[in-house]
């Protein structure tokens, strides 16, 4: 039998499920009517069952432990997202390539993938220079290179000689802040900071520049060599630290990038002795080029690596006429200064000297090799100007900034550690703990103004839980500092440039291949905060 209850819940109960149609902001429902609901055994005119309350709010424990159950139920129904693609082109921005005239390529981590033992074999080149040149303590000859220790995109303090983590909003990600090794706990790091937000110009000098300014006290390490250079220098600091040997940290940093850097035409004649041991076999490479040339796009090569170096891998890649494939290469050019110098005069390259000429360049010719100029001169020469141009390149900065600020050119952005950080995101256990934590968060938030005594305890038992998540899907990718992408929910500030300077981003040149030269590349609808959580109810 159902008996009457008071006209002031019924019509609570009315205006609360006529809210609920109409309501499109939200999928999940609020939690108070939920509870309501969840009392409700008939309903029938405005009668409802004597179990139920009129006066009933969530308040005890167990109340809170019931809507609890009740969520994780919801999740368990939820059907999981399906998996991305490894090999995706991933869309920032909306990119016709039928407009698309010019095609430009770097050549490390875009033309040309190294195995990871190259980070290795350098790695260990910059370790023995510091010891032989700069003459730190032999000991450190000993400290081994850990390949999964840093991800780039990291900042360096030189000022206080840390490697953290920030978010696009440059927030320090607590829990991702270490001095050498050694992980900095929460308190300390807001001790030496202040706050977990830090100030623009601490981060990127009084300019603001998306580029290192002397005056700033980071340095953010976005390349791939940059991965070798960032463990060094942390255990170069661990070993300082545990010998208590006193030390500057911006001295070791300049001194572990100087020999990084010093290291290099070492390297290079390495790569050049034994290329199959370094460079990953790509042989879509040729198929790409062939398709691009083939259907009359031109073609061009600007690199900051030496003509030898260079030769030796694209032969080994494409082929020994693989300059038939371009109308420009330009080597040595020492970017970004060739983005943003005016007067830097590209100069002709003579392989038989191995040296470079002084006669004035009228022209820019095909089979010859350039060196150093601009890409101003690039544009004068050739013609090439605009959203006609279309540039890949591995560095956000180096690579693609200035061509996509100051020169309208469209841009693609080649990521190789995108493919591990997909099929992670697309293992069924992280895409559980990710699911699971969105749908706690959301009952926190919707909970944490309730300041029954039964609210609290579960709020503080919901948000252990939440760090425990957090972790975990943190962890996942990189134990120290997560993904390269994200924080613990907002983007990294090495995806916020990225996003800014890429219109196209992926994990290898040649996921292009599969599309036409006239495909556009749409980008996701992306949800804004006031905007619909979906269009569908």
């Amino acid at each position: 039998m159902c008996t009457a209850v008071s006209s002031s819940i019924v019509s609570t109960l009315y205006r609360e499920n006529v809210l609920l149609r109409r309501q499109v902001l939200s999928p999940i429902l609020p939690r108070t009517i939920q509870w309501l609901q969840s009392k409700i055994r008939c309903v029938s005119g405005t009668a409802v069952t004597k179990e139920a309350n009129p006066n009933s709010t969530p308040t005890t424990e167990a109340d809170f432990q019931y809507i609890y159950e009740s969520t994780k139920k919801k999740f368990q129904s939820k059907k999981l997202p399906v998996n991305v693609d490894p090999h995706a082109v991933f869309a920032c921005n909306e990119l016709d390539l039928s407009e698309v005239v010019v095609y430009g390529f770097d050549y490390d981590y875009t033309l040309a993938c190294y195995k990871p033992i190259l980070e290795e074999l350098l790695y260990n080149l910059a370790r023995e220079m510091l010891v032989k040149r700069f003459h730190y303590p032999e000991d450190i000859l000993g400290l081994e290179y850990e390949p999964n220790f840093a991800v780039r995109g990291l900042h360096y303090d030189v000022e206080k000689g840390l490697l953290v983590k920030l978010d696009s909003f440059l927030q320090l990600q607590l829990g991702s802040v270490y001095r050498g090794r050694t992980k900095v706990e929460a308190d300390e790091v807001l001790h030496l900071y202040h706050n977990r937000l830090l100030p623009i110009a601490y981060v990127e000098g009084p300019n603001n520049s998306y580029r290192h300014n002397t005056n700033s006290k980071m340095v953010q390490l976005a390349d791939l060599f940059s991965v070798p250079e960032m463990c060094l220098l942390c255990n170069v600091i661990e070993y300082f630290e545990r010998n208590r040997i006193d030390y500057n940290p911006e001295i070791v940093f300049h001194d572990t990038r100087t020999a990084m850097g010093s290291c290099h035409p070492i390297m290079h004649g390495k790569v050049m002795h034994d290329t199959e041991k370094y460079i990953e076999r790509n042989p879509k490479l040729v198929k790409y080029l062939e398709k691009l040339q083939q259907a009359g796009k031109n073609l061009f090569l600007v690199t900051n690596s030496p003509f030898s170096f260079v030769n030796c891998g694209m032969s080994w890649l494409v082929g020994p006429h693989w300059r038939d494939f371009f109308d420009v290469v330009i080597v040595q050019a020492r970017k970004p200064k060739f983005f943003t110098d005016e007067s830097r005069p590209i100069r002709l390259f003579d392989e038989k000297t191995q040296s470079h000429l002084w006669d004035r360049v009228f022209k820019l010719e095909k089979g010859k090799i350039y060196y150093e100029g601009s890409v101003r001169q690039l544009q004068e020469l050739k013609g090439w100007r605009g959203h006609s141009v279309l540039y890949f390149g591995d560095h956000p900065y180096s690579d693609l900034a200035d061509v996509t600020l100051k020169h309208s050119w469209r841009t693609g952005a080649i990521i190789s550690e995108l493919a591990h950080e997909i099929k992670t995101l697309n293992r069924e256990d992280f895409k559980m703990s990710a699911n699971w934590l969105q749908m706690l968060t959301q009952l926190i938030e919707e909970t944490q103004d309730n300041e029954s005594e039964g609210a609290q305890i579960c709020l503080s038992r919901w948000m252990e839980e939440r760090d425990q998540l957090r972790n975990k899907t943190k962890n996942v990718f990189n134990e120290q500092f997560g993904s390269v992408f994200r924080t613990y929910h907002n983007p990294t500030y090495f995806s916020r440039r990225l996003f800014r300077f890429a219109d196209i981003y992926t994990s290898d040149i040649t996921n292009l291949f599969k599309f036409s030269t006239s495909h556009t590349f749409y980008p996701r609808r992306g949800v804004m905060p006031h905007e619909y959580a979906s269009h569908f109810i």
